[in-house]
């Protein structure tokens, strides 16, 4: 089936797959498949067998997105906006699903997760930052979900404490019982309870047509007098719906779960089904938080997510503001579910430890110790007294849109690795595509920086960002074609056996040479994203002191 082995042996080479627990059965949430089950999937109970076995690393990443975060964003758009930015949601489709479809094929293929193959495709100056960027934004980000948890118990009249520590057991619990499949049915029950936000839509009645029409149409509300305001909400939901800590999710996810390229059309499946649950979510939210303002004081005056449920409550009662709030803890916690497990999968990644949800608590320590202590951490952060809660969720927000442009890149190359891919590699259509991708948030990086440290920015002034980042991407575009028309020709790549194609041992694979131009574009990158990092970060520091 493969040709990727765990050698023990003295003196062997590390094997690509690190965890021997990562072989075996598939033991998912739905149905399990044995490892020597190489039988054809020919019948229609047979398939759908093996997709509800398979269904859960898509799933789970695409819902654990929508979380406290995604609550504030699209709440903001809803209530400020009316639903006049539910085009965004339609435009992000492909992009999530051509960037999560290109690392569950990076997990299936190689064994290995994203953190560890930074490390060793392109080195530890290259993969210190990317684990350094991710550790710093998922502790933040962990933060948030506790926020949206105090918000909801807030609303439903719960003790704060109480309620915090009790959701961080919770947490930790679900993750420390040894078991995968216990694991991904407690994750899998809260994706279904994600669905709650489709009641409360039909219990405040939205105008159908009008979100119909602003699904297809472009529209930016406000005009040019308030287009920097409205850039940087759409860059918060870019943020928030394509999010760095979901590359190293699924990827290690998809591994943990043992899924090889056997099985990849049934894991896209699970990745579309994801997707469309999250866009139902996501459109949900700012439909019914435009019904619920419209025409009242609330309207253009967002606050946080507590705030929606009150304004549902006097719209459509109290029962349309208690299922929001159970809406918003539910997705706050898969959100420290998913988050929390990156965390932890990259750190063992990079430092070799055991990291696997098929092992107990003794079985990988260090595993366990890295999910907890982050839980724990962010636990204890929210009940701080007078902690700067708002400001910290503005400020997730604002470091994953600046950051996001390097993991898109570094995923982008590694999908171009044919050591790593062989047959799995991209194809010329999925890399113009990408680039273009990268492009887009490495614009939407530098406007969103630069508001950051110029708040009174002029629309005059993000509209000269945007045409200097276009001209430079037109010109990028004309540097990579005339490359590629004059320079030597690659051969087809060859598809044949991949469904049975696996990455060898990482330690076997020379490391790629990158040209002199690459290495200028990267370099420049890292140094923006650098220095842009710091700025934001300072600048949240003084807003927090008053200055």
């Amino acid at each position: 089936m493969t040709n990727t082995t765990i050698d023990t042996t003295a003196g062997a080479p590390r094997a690509a797959v690190l965890d021997d627990a990562h072989i075996g059965d598939i033991q998912g949430a739905l149905g399990t498949i044995k490892l020597d089950d190489t039988a054809p999937r020919t019948g229609l109970s047979a398939k759908l067998k093996t997709l509800l076995a398979i269904v859960g690393p898509g799933l789970i990443v695409m819902v654990g997105d929508n979380d406290a975060g995604a609550f504030a964003t699209y709440g903001q758009a809803g209530q400020n906006y009316g639903t006049h930015l539910l085009w965004t949601l339609l435009l992000l489709v492909p992009v999530l699903y051509v960037n999560q479809e290109m690392v569950l094929r990076l997990g299936a293929v190689t064994g290995v997760g994203h953190a560890r193959l930074i490390l060793e495709r392109f080195g530890k100056f290259w993969g210190a930052f990317s684990v350094i960027d991710l550790f710093l934004l998922n502790a933040l980000t962990l933060v948030t979900e506790f926020i949206g948890i105090t918000l909801a118990t807030g609303y439903l009249g719960l003790p704060k404490a109480a309620s915090v520590v009790l959701a961080a057991a919770i947490i930790i619990a679900s993750a420390f019982t040894g078991s995968f499949r216990r694991f991904e049915r407690v994750a899998i029950a809260l994706c279904a309870a994600s669905l709650l936000l489709v009641p409360i839509y039909f219990m405040v009645h939205p105008h159908v047509s009008q979100m119909a029409r602003d699904f297809v149409v472009p529209n930016m509300p406000g005009g040019t007098g308030q287009l920097s305001t409205v850039m940087l909400l759409i860059i918060g939901i870019v943020g928030t719906t394509v999010a760095p800590w979901q590359l190293f999710f699924q990827q290690s996810y998809v591994i943990d779960k043992r899924i090889t390229p056997r099985f990849m059309k049934y894991e896209k499946a699970d990745l579309w089904i994801g997707i469309v649950v999250v866009v139902i979510g996501a459109a949900a939210m700012m439909g019914f938080t435009a019904a619920a303002f419209a025409g009242t004081h609330g309207f253009g005056q967002f606050t946080d997510a507590g705030d929606i449920a009150t304004g549902l409550q006097a719209k459509a009662g109290r029962l349309a503001g208690v299922l929001f709030a159970i809406a918003l803890l539910d997705a706050s916690i898969i959100g420290a579910f998913a988050v929390s497990l990156s965390t932890a999968y990259a750190i063992g990644d990079v430092f070799g430890i055991r990291h696997s949800l098929h092992r107990g608590v003794k079985g990988a320590k260090g595993f366990y110790a890295v999910y907890a202590g982050l839980v724990a951490t962010a636990a204890a952060i929210v009940l701080i007294p007078g902690s700067p809660l708002g400001l910290l969720t503005e400020g997730v927000q604002t470091l994953a849109g600046v950051l996001l442009p390097s993991a898109s890149v570094f995923l982008l190359l590694l999908c171009n690795d044919k050591a790593v891919l062989g047959p799995w590699v991209n194809g010329p259509k999925t890399n113009a595509f990408t680039s273009a991708v990268v492009g887009v948030l490495v614009t939407l990086s530098i406007i969103l920086t630069a508001s950051v440290l110029f708040p009174d920015i002029s629309s005059g002034a993000i509209l000269d960002i945007m045409a200097a980042c276009g001209i430079v991407g037109v010109l990028a575009a004309g540097y990579a074609f005339t490359r590629r028309r004059t320079g030597t020709k690659e051969d087809p790549i060859d598809r044949t056996g991949r469904d049975t194609w696996r990455m060898p041992a990482l330690a076997t694979l020379s490391r790629p040479t990158m040209s002199t131009a690459r290495k200028i574009g990267m370099g420049a990158l890292r140094t923006y994203l650098l220095i842009a990092m710091i700025l934001v970060v300072i600048k949240i520091v003084e807003v927090a002191l008053g200055r």
